[in-house]
């Protein structure tokens, strides 16, 4: 892992928006999807996944669900009880309420808040199974008041025949009960689009591979989409009073996701800094998916050494992280001082994977520096909003000179003889 100042740092922001090659590739797929349905669903499955399957075969049945609970060990399932119970509880206290504004004058202003109707959720299957995103995509959904929850995996988890039992169970216990195994581009031209078996949805959440975001890229505006995630990415930034082998450990555990994963030490200690990077290499020796992580940390990973706490706060700032983990001695201190990160975790027992996993915020969080301006997924990504409006006689008599004003200095005429013609007939009266 190299070890480089402040100075000669240079942050580089890399927006894939995949080959020329892979583009056409996706739009091709959502044109036959949207015209042939499924027959392009099942085609692209077959050539892309090697699975065949019928249209009757696309959806998993309740028979299959009951049957993954055989393949799986009751302490997976009270882990994944417990953490759906913590995710739940977080996201209820961020409900809110329509509400109406009574005026004086008997006007009512007000804002109406209603949850989408119908939700797509995706699933990746490709390089390892992830049923804790099965978590965090449909708690929110369902605590927003979603009545339709439909979710979307590969036939084929990790290169292996049928759905990994892990997703299945995960789904399970969250209360999902339409999923269908399909994957990649053709899954969300299907959800964005429909077919003779899938029914459109209003939204589409959850990570994929490229061809997944170019494909959500491809069908927003005819369907919502939640965003266009990058790789995985950790900053630590930490002082003296840090264990350089709770960093490392940290760092790996977001290597370890992606070949193209970031994982990054800000700190003012050369001495933390040396001893973090010699910790790593010994960590990766021992890690399952070492090449993985190898590749990560030699192309993304880097310590940096700050003249000062300050200045480490600063490159934070800068990098806008998905996971921000302090290892201070005095976190609480900093944490105000953090303007952009996607996630914080605070002190040395906050690791990444208590937030990736159980403790209840969730863990599908803006990549690639987009924390400068987005959000973790939350309740708000599950409803929409209609503002209310009734105006009392007494208001349009009071403020119609002025909103006749403002629409004629937009030369919109038209506009403006919508309010006059009511005063005229209310003044006539």
């Amino acid at each position: 892992m190299k070890v480089v100042s402040a100075r000669d740092f240079q942050l580089k922001r890399e927006n894939d928006y995949g080959t020329p090659e892979q583009n056409e590739v996706v739009k091709a797929i959502v044109r036959d999807i949207r015209s042939e349905g499924d027959a392009a669903l099942l085609r692209h499955t077959e050539q892309l996944d090697r699975i065949r399957l019928t249209a009757d075969q696309l959806r998993v049945t309740e028979e299959e669900l009951k049957a993954a609970y055989d393949h799986v060990e009751p302490s997976f399932v009270k882990a994944i009880q417990a953490a759906a119970e913590n995710i739940r509880a977080f996201h209820v206290k961020q409900k809110r309420n329509s509400w109406m504004d009574l005026q004086a004058d008997g006007s009512i202003l007000g804002q109406i808040i209603r949850p989408l109707k119908r939700v797509g959720v995706y699933v990746p299957g490709g390089k390892a199974a992830y049923p804790s995103s099965v978590l965090m995509n449909v708690i929110p959904a369902q605590v927003a008041g979603v009545p339709e929850i439909v979710m979307v995996t590969p036939p084929a988890t990790g290169g292996k025949d049928g759905i990994n039992p892990y997703i299945l169970v995960a789904a399970a216990e969250a209360g999902v009960t339409e999923i269908y195994r399909v994957g990649g581009a053709q899954a969300i031209a299907a959800l964005a689009y429909g077919t003779e078996t899938i029914f459109p949805v209003d939204k589409i959440c959850g990570p994929g591979n490229i061809y997944v975001a170019l494909a959500k890229r491809e069908v927003y505006g005819a369907v919502n989409i939640d965003s266009l995630a990058g790789p995985s990415e950790i900053a630590v930034l930490a002082d003296d009073s840090a264990d350089a082998s709770y960093i490392a450990a940290d760092l790996l555990s977001q290597a370890e996701h992606d070949e193209m994963a970031s994982a990054i030490l800000v700190t003012p200690s050369r001495k933390l800094g040396e001893a973090v990077a010699t910790e790593v290499e010994r960590q990766l020796e021992l890690l399952p998916r070492r090449d993985i992580a190898r590749a990560s940390v030699d192309t993304y990973g880097a310590v940096i050494i700050t003249e000062s706490l300050r200045e480490g706060i600063e490159i934070i700032n800068r990098l806008a992280p998905e996971h921000l983990e302090i290892v201070t001695e005095e976190p609480m201190a900093i944490v105000g001082q953090i303007e952009n990160a996607g996630a914080i975790f605070l002190g040395p027992y906050s690791s990444e994977p208590v937030g990736d996993y159980f403790a209840g915020p969730n863990h599908i969080i803006p990549t690639n520096g987009t924390a400068r301006f987005a959000s973790p997924v939350d309740l708000d990504d599950f409803i929409k909003k209609s503002s209310l409006i009734y105006y009392s006689k007494e208001a349009l008599l009071r403020d119609g000179e002025q909103i006749m004003e403002l629409a004629r200095r937009e030369g919109l005429e038209g506009h403006a003889r919508a309010i006059e013609i009511r005063l005229e007939q209310e003044l006539n009266q």
